[in-house]
């Protein structure tokens, strides 16, 4: 099977992801949520879109086309997935057969469910993937390894992992830039950044960059449209929890009554929270921004007019040319 063989099965990949029936979406995203409760219909139904989205041909095509057609020698490369959103370790299998090498997956135990069923779709439209994709408990016989996890879990992929090539990702956040100049409109569609699986992915927004007299109660009300995510239990649960601690702990904070914003330091806030600073010039925001890149996975803004943000709402549908830490998966299986 040569690269075009393998380009034009992820397109009509893409084509049938586009073109499930209701009840097939409705018995895939009741199975993906009885394996993670997390794992809802909705962000299943969502998920699939976005995949559909980064198989479309054209830009597929030039893409792929950055990059060599054939290794020079397939190798089986361990892939480590993570599981904290569906699907989130789709675009590395993407990249491995892509590019011509053996694909030995260990997906999360967390999202088994939509990462078999995927890749049995894709062997269906091309038979030939059957005998690269190999979904196994240990990696042992890899001969290079993908890892995405935790800062914690990172120290110990190095550790086990360290001497075979290795492309390890860790803790990422997303940050929103606001200037207060922003329409109801824009900030409705933070929400979009905030919320999209309950804040669990490294593309949602945890952190907020406001400025000085900012007007919280302004975005509180446009992000009432989100109300409905406190009918996730284990959302509310997280919700009443943290509410509770800054309650206690006396720290000040808004609340519309699922959501609480809070100013702090950290990039990373709670499920429910959202924590944010101040600013009082650009140049104040830019340093901020460049000492925190290294933990930043995207930057939002109102219609994407910060440098090298996305706009509003638009930061669960990465390019697929956004490679998770900014490093390219697809050099890194270039070497080979």
């Amino acid at each position: 099977m040569n690269h075009s063989d393998r380009l034009a099965a992820f397109v009509a990949l893409g084509q049938r992801l586009q073109h499930l029936s209701e009840d097939e979406l409705a018995g895939l995203g009741a199975r993906a949520r009885n394996q993670n409760n997390w794992f809802t219909p909705t962000n299943v139904a969502y998920a699939l879109k976005g995949i559909a989205e980064l198989l479309a041909e054209e830009p597929l095509r030039q893409w792929a086309g950055r990059y060599p057609a054939e290794p020079e020698q397939p190798r089986q490369i361990g892939v480590v997935m993570a599981g904290n959103i569906p699907l989130v370790g789709f675009h590395d299998l993407l990249c491995v057969l892509l590019s011509g090498h053996i694909l030995l997956a260990k997906p999360s135990s967390d999202d088994t469910v939509l990462m078999t069923w995927i890749a049995s779709e894709l062997v269906k439209l091309e038979p030939r993937f059957e005998e690269m994709i190999r979904f196994v408990p240990r990696l042992n016989a890899a001969d290079a390894f993908i890892a995405t996890g935790s800062d914690n879990t990172g120290r110990y992929f190095e550790y086990y992992f360290g001497k075979k090539p290795n492309l390890i990702r860790r803790n990422r956040t997303s940050l929103a830039i606001l200037t207060g100049r922003e329409t109801e409109h824009d900030l409705g569609l933070l929400g979009e950044d905030i919320f999209r699986y309950y804040g669990l992915g490294c593309r949602n927004v945890s952190k907020l960059y406001v400025p000085v007299g900012f007007s919280f109660p302004t975005l509180l009300d446009a992000l009432q449209p989100w109300q409905h995510i406190l009918d996730h239990h284990k959302y509310q649960n997280n919700y009443d929890y943290n509410k509770s601690i800054l309650l206690v702990n006396g720290v000040p904070h808004y609340d519309n009554g699922f959501v609480l914003l809070t100013e702090s330091p950290q990039l990373v806030s709670p499920i429910s929270v959202v924590h944010y600073e101040g600013y009082q010039h650009e140049i104040d925001l830019v340093e901020r921004l460049t000492t925190v890149a290294a933990q930043t996975q995207c930057l939002v803004s109102a219609g994407g007019q910060y440098p090298g943000s996305f706009a509003f709402g638009r930061a669960q549908h990465p390019q697929v040319w956004d490679y998770a830490d900014g490093i390219d998966t697809m050099k890194f299986l270039a070497q080979f």
